[in-house]
């Protein structure tokens, strides 16, 4: 029971990882497929990553799969679309803003889903939790208002705010359709919702492009090898986002989810030579008082 207990935030913090990894492939991807090309990686070739995932666990334990009700599909629809917003205007950032920076402003996510979640799924918010996410958001905020750093202006900044409230209705979505299934074996209802969201999102984005930007289709192709490697990663960190969902709050998960922002200091400072800064690391400290506080809560 003890273990089960902390399964949700050993997920957490997996699909943290694999998430950096992610962003960081498709940060460059932009620079040759574009915004929505780039975003539209994580899905297309994301997706035969999740149905094997889905595969393996049929196979593997012989449970069948989940008849979802009609309440299932608006939930998963806001969470599959919201998350190709999300991802399209996180990229936008990026292209704007320091890959460190444009993660601290979309992580100011977690204060929006802990409303979100009340409003929309009942998620109960304590004083004591919500200071944990004040403190942990407030860390990603000292980063991101460093001296000198509105360089280009609001407009990144607003972008990457916007984009964070996206994943906030994106994780309250899923969340929502994970539920609905009331499933006994929780990863069936995560893995099982994670391949719809992805077919939905995959289907809709490959039209797209191909009645408004063909030659990306062409392009994407052209950059495969790349852009499995980012599709994997997407799927890996989604599968145990997932996972994470259906055995907590989404206000929890995207709190301990800020370690994130940690990860993204040693992608940014070894992959991409940026170093970091006294205000970044005293903006890190607070993280990671926030998260320590997060987890004393939860046991």
């Amino acid at each position: 029971m003890i273990l089960a207990g902390w399964l949700w935030a050993v997920f957490t913090v997996v699909a943290a990882f694999f998430q950096t990894l992610r962003n960081a492939m498709q940060r460059e991807l932009t620079r040759t497929l574009g915004t929505v090309g780039a975003t539209h990686v994580r899905f297309l070739f994301g997706f035969p990553f999740a149905l094997i995932f889905l595969v393996g666990l049929i196979v593997g334990t012989n449970v069948p799969l989940p008849r979802p009700g009609p309440m299932f599909w608006p939930w998963v629809i806001d969470g599959a679309f919201a998350q190709i917003a999300a991802t399209a205007t996180m990229l936008m950032a990026m292209g704007e803003r320091s890959f460190v920076v444009t993660i601290a402003y979309i992580k100011t996510e977690p204060i929006q889903v802990a409303i979100f979640g009340l409003i929309f799924l009942g998620d109960a918010v304590s004083w004591p939790l919500m200071s944990a996410i004040i403190v942990a958001t407030a860390g990603v905020l000292i980063m991101s208002t460093k001296p000198g750093g509105m360089v280009g202006g609001i407009k990144p900044t607003l972008i990457g705010l916007f984009s964070g409230g996206l994943f906030a209705l994106s994780a309250i979505g899923y969340r929502g359709a994970i539920l609905d299934l009331h499933l006994p074996n929780f990863v069936m209802a995560a893995t099982f919702t994670l391949v719809v969201g992805l077919v939905m999102q995959a289907i809709v984005l490959t039209l797209y492009l191909l009645l408004r930007q063909p030659g990306v289709i062409v392009t994407i192709a052209q950059s495969w090898k790349r852009s499995l490697f980012a599709g994997f990663m997407g799927a890996l960190a989604s599968q145990f986002w997932f996972l994470a969902f259906a055995l907590a709050t989404a206000a929890s998960v995207r709190t301990l989810a800020l370690i994130e922002v940690l990860f993204a200091q040693l992608v940014a400072r070894y992959a991409f030579g940026q170093k970091t800064t006294p205000r970044e690391a005293i903006g890190m400290v607070f993280v990671v008082a926030g998260v320590v506080l997060l987890i004393f809560l939860e046991h």
